[in-house]
């Protein structure tokens, strides 16, 4: 590897879908779409089927991503304690971690906060975020002249939460049903409760995949892929929040 090359890590939480695989080539092809750049090198972890980079190569890394699972983020399964003691070297490195959905939970819980069901239940479909105008990410991206949404939306899909982050971090948006969508804890902690890497198209089959194993009701599917037609996600917000991010 070139001295000069950045490189991260995607902290894979979940297996590929049959439709993920055959549309998208896989979850790290949509998290690398999405997040790298020309020159970069990305090298992928499958955390839940116990795969973790070498201690001694933590240092070489720019940055890493934990994905979305269907797994809770307060659960005792052996590669979930792994995945926090990890995160806490990780944290204690200094290092750059971005968390998504269940990966924002499991940085919450690694770093002291509380997870759990959420109180509202399922939040599935396109989430207008309210951003803290107070905080450090607001602030940054009006000191760098960037445009802010008024209320920036976000596909979505879970039914556990953060209840609480950890000391010192910092809430950096909300929405109507969930108390923390984004929390931060000084320059190199990024917690997202959405998915700014899912195309709308992913979110559909996941929908159908939830209707077909029971976890959602068919007719509650169906409004959902209904409402997901008429309304699109900030991706070009998310994908510029998530770079600035990742790449310092």
């Amino acid at each position: 590897m070139k001295r000069d090359e950045k490189r991260y890590a995607l902290l894979l939480a979940c297996k590929d879908s049959e439709y993920v695989k055959k549309v998208h080539g896989g979850y790290f092809n949509v998290f690398v779409k999405a997040f790298g750049e020309e020159g970069e090198r990305w090298d992928l972890f499958r955390v839940i089927e116990g795969e973790f980079p070498d201690f001694e190569d933590l240092q070489n890394y720019d940055g890493f991503i934990v994905s979305g699972s269907p797994h809770d983020a307060y659960a005792n399964d052996f590669w979930i304690l792994r995945l926090c003691d990890l995160l806490q070297t990780l944290f204690a490195l200094h290092k750059r971690l971005l968390g998504i959905c269940f990966g924002h939970q499991v940085l919450c819980r690694a770093l002291g906060g509380k997870v759990g069901k959420a109180c509202r239940g399922w939040d599935i479909g396109i989430t207008k975020l309210i951003m803290v105008e107070s905080s450090f990410w607001y602030k940054y991206l009006q000191e760098e002249n960037q445009m802010v949404p008024h209320l920036p939306s976000i596909l979505e899909c879970h039914q556990d939460e953060v209840w609480d982050v950890p000391l010192g971090a910092e809430v950096i948006a909300f929405s109507e049903k969930t108390r923390v969508e984004m929390f931060a804890f000084g320059d190199h902690i990024l917690g997202i409760q959405g998915h700014p890497e899912y195309t709308k198209d992913i979110l559909y089959n996941l929908i159908e995949r939830l209707v077909g194993n029971d976890s959602i009701q068919r007719d509650y599917g169906e409004d959902l892929k209904s409402r997901l037609e008429k309304l699109e996600p900030d991706r070009k917000f998310w994908e510029m929040i998530c770079k600035s991010f990742l790449k310092g």
